[in-house]
C-alpha cells in the first residue's frame, strides 16, 4: 500500500462535563467524515456552557464559534444519531433566537452570524426534528468507544439537576 492509499490514522479525544469530572473516549471517525474530523481536530481544544436537548432527547451540547476553514459538507449524515455518536450542526444566529429554545439573553452565542453545534447523544431513541425547522440532520464525526455509561449517568443527573455552570469539552486524548 502506497502512502497516498494509508487508511486515515486513528485520533481519539476525551469528551468531559468538566464540574462533574466525567469523561469518556472517543474516536473520530476520519474515514466516514474526514473534512469535519480535520477540522475538529485541528481547532481542539473546544468546549463550552452544555445544554441539554429539548427536541431530539438524549443529547447534550455546547455551542461554539466557528472553526473551520469552511464550514463542512453534510458527510456521514444522520437524523437518528444511536448512543454515543458526536454530532455537528451549524446553525444561523437566528435559527436560534427563538425564545422556545430557552437560552438567555446573555448566552454565549448571541449575535454570531454562524453557530457551531458539537453534540454527544448519549441513550437511544433520538430523532432529529425541530418544530421550527423540520428535520435537522447532523455530521457524525465521533463515537464514544469508552466510558458511555458514567457519561450517559451524569447527561441523566444533568437533565433533571441541572446545566448551570457546568460545561462540556473536546479535547486530544
Amino acid at each position: 500500500m502506497s502512502e497516498s492509499e494509508s487508511p486515515t490514522p486513528e485520533r481519539y479525544i476525551t469528551v468531559s462535563l468538566d464540574k462533574r469530572g466525567v469523561s469518556c473516549t472517543a474516536r473520530l471517525l476520519g474515514d466516514r467524515a474526514p473534512i469535519t474530523c480535520e477540522a475538529i481536530w485541528n481547532a481542539l481544544p473546544l468546549g463550552g456552557d452544555v445544554y441539554h436537548a429539548k427536541y431530539a432527547r438524549n443529547e447534550i451540547y455546547a455551542l461554539v464559534e466557528p472553526f473551520a476553514p469552511r464550514e463542512p459538507p453534510l458527510e456521514n449524515p444522520t437524523i437518528t444519531p444511536i448512543p454515543g455518536d458526536l454530532c455537528y450542526f451549524t446553525f444561523s444566529d437566528t435559527q436560534l433566537a427563538t425564545a422556545s429554545y430557552g437560552y438567555e439573553q446573555d448566552a454565549s452565542h448571541r449575535g454570531r452570524a454562524t453557530v457551531v453545534d458539537l453534540a454527544l447523544f448519549y441513550e437511544r431513541n433520538n430523532l432529529l426534528i425541530n418544530g421550527d425547522a423540520g428535520w435537522v440532520p447532523g455530521i457524525v464525526w465521533g463515537t464514544i468507544t469508552e466510558g458511555l455509561d458514567r457519561m450517559a449517568d451524569a447527561c441523566q443527573d444533568l437533565w433533571r439537576a441541572g446545566a448551570l455552570g457546568e460545561t462540556l469539552s473536546f479535547r486530544r486524548a
